[in-house]
């Protein structure tokens, strides 16, 4: 069974549209209400909205195998795979383009446990092994679904937004240019920061990332108009700002085309969109683009052998 997921600081996304965020809470005792929490190894686990704090190495303890434990169930039960047999796992996941020469092989063996996994979600059981996982760097597998519009461009700049790095490379006619890519610590979560601490210092207000959220997508009803032109011009400087530190490594938006992936790039979509630093930007709006490229990649190594 073949399983596609993308690792985000922010959000842990599959390849349909279910993402969820990347949070975690432990629990001995049984949650009181409902089902929707995770029985492993004698502990209990439901999803946090409250994400986890940046881990530059996501093998540092076992909160994101546990994510990876929820995100296997749920993709398992949402395309009706699910049997109370043993499920063999091929696991396909992300790397940073930056991290990924140094943490391949650590985050490849990170889900690799050797044995098989049981664990209940859903008052259902599962027994779960996985077999092998294999590593993509993330910003070209999303450029990947979108090679039809992209293609015929001699260069294509591809800039991946995401939680806490910005991904970026080149694709010179069709082709991935690597010796080209890098990241930048350089995410959303450093805008969200940006904002919290500047709205509690003029207005003694206290926002959270969800809140953020809803203003960048247009939420006029249930916050101050000084609130949100914070948070807009923060966010239009933030652009700016990003745009300078890409031309710094020589990677010039007004020229050529600029193609904008991950969950960053559609909350900022507007502020993109109206920099004068950016000549014509192109957008992947699906959040799983990456998880959904890591695929056709996988599908295209195979067709070789």
């Amino acid at each position: 069974m073949l399983i596609s997921i993308d690792h985000g600081n922010k959000q842990i996304k599959l390849t349909g549209k279910r993402s969820f965020t990347s949070g975690l809470r432990e629990s001995d005792a049984r949650p009181p209400i409902g089902d929707n929490f995770m029985k492993y190894r004698g502990k209990y686990y439901t999803l946090s909205g409250k994400r986890i704090p940046y881990m530059r190495n996501k093998t540092d303890d076992n909160r994101f195998y546990i994510l990876t434990l929820f995100a296997i169930a749920t993709e398992i039960e949402d395309t009706g795979r699910y049997t109370d047999d043993l499920m063999r796992i091929k696991l396909l996941v992300r790397l940073p383009p930056a991290h990924y020469g140094v943490q391949y092989e650590q985050f490849q063996n990170y889900f690799i446990s050797g044995e098989i996994e049981e664990f209940e979600f859903h008052n259902k059981m599962f027994k779960i092994f996985v077999d092998e996982t294999t590593v993509y760097p993330q910003a070209y597998a999303a450029a990947v679904t979108a090679f039809s519009r992209i293609s015929s461009y001699p260069k294509v700049a591809v800039i991946d937004l995401g939680g806490f790095t910005v991904d970026h490379l080149l694709i010179k006619n069709g082709d991935g240019d690597f010796s080209d890519c890098d990241s930048l610590e350089n995410g959303v979560i450093l805008l969200y920061n940006q904002i919290i601490a500047r709205v509690n210092s003029d207005l003694n207000l206290l926002l959270d990332e969800s809140d953020i959220d809803a203003i960048l997508n247009g939420d006029t009803a249930n916050y101050g108009e000084d609130v949100r032109l914070i948070v807009n011009n923060t966010a239009q400087v933030f652009v700016s700002d990003l745009v300078g530190k890409l031309r710094e490594r020589s990677i010039d938006l007004r020229t050529g085309k600029a193609l904008f992936v991950g969950g960053g790039s559609i909350l900022l979509k507007k502020q993109i969109e109206t920099s004068d630093k950016i000549l014509s930007p192109i957008f992947i709006e699906s959040i799983s683009a990456n998880a959904k490229g890591y695929e056709i990649l996988h599908r295209a190594a195979n067709s070789k052998e």
